[in-house]
């Protein structure tokens, strides 16, 4: 479905929406930390990002992505851990964007776009507090323009080219995947696309709804 994202200057989560205590610590938890946030870490085969949070093993990923993000990889997995997802590690994220298409390999976004990302998987988020259970895989995130028009299907402004989207699977069916995603949706808690795969479920936060 093509991606035509509003601009807007916040998130589209607004604190004291959720009733109960766990989603509104959904919400808190999305907050993120204000000093040392983007500070360059030094290089190790394993960077742990904070006690008790997913590690990000370099071990994991091809050699030759790790050496062409640089530093970004280090400060992104950082901000990912910010956000103090629960049931989304800072692998699984971080691994999406680890792809190759023929001899075009995938970036990091740019960092004035990480903060769309943040809204999208804090949705996921609550997706898998709704559905009792994690996510399986993210099987597509953030994709460079040039890794995109790689992608079998993918739409030129795709907004996955925005980073405002997330092709993921979870221990459940799409069917209940979907479902529960409109279901926040609907509650007001964002406002973007909902869709339905065979063996995966998009859902994006560009800003205003719609459905395939």
């Amino acid at each position: 479905m093509p991606c035509q994202p509003l601009r807007r200057s916040g998130d589209l989560l607004p604190a004291g929406k959720f009733p109960s205590a766990s989603r509104r610590s959904f919400v808190r938890n999305s907050l993120l930390t204000a000093s040392g946030l983007f500070a360059a870490t030094t290089p190790t085969r394993a960077l742990s990002l904070f006690s008790g949070s997913a590690n990000l093993d370099i071990n994991e990923l091809p050699n030759e992505w790790v050496r062409r993000q640089g530093g970004e990889l280090h400060a992104y997995a950082r901000y990912i851990s910010a956000l103090r997802l629960k049931h989304i590690s800072v692998q699984q994220v971080i691994s999406a964007h680890a792809r190759k298409k023929g001899s075009v390999w995938n970036t990091l976004p740019v960092r004035e776009d990480w903060r769309h990302m943040s809204e999208t998987l804090r949705v996921a988020d609550e997706i898998s507090v709704r559905l009792g259970t994690s996510v399986k895989i993210v099987t597509s995130a953030f994709r460079s323009p040039s890794y995109n028009a790689r992608c079998p299907g993918a739409k030129p402004n795709s907004c996955h080219k925005q980073n405002f989207a997330l092709d993921l699977s979870f221990h459940a069916s799409t069917h209940s995947v979907a479902r529960a995603a409109r279901n926040i949706r609907e509650e007001g808690k964002f406002r973007g696309g909902v869709g339905r795969y065979s063996s995966f479920t998009h859902v994006d936060t560009r800003g205003y709804n719609v459905d395939w």
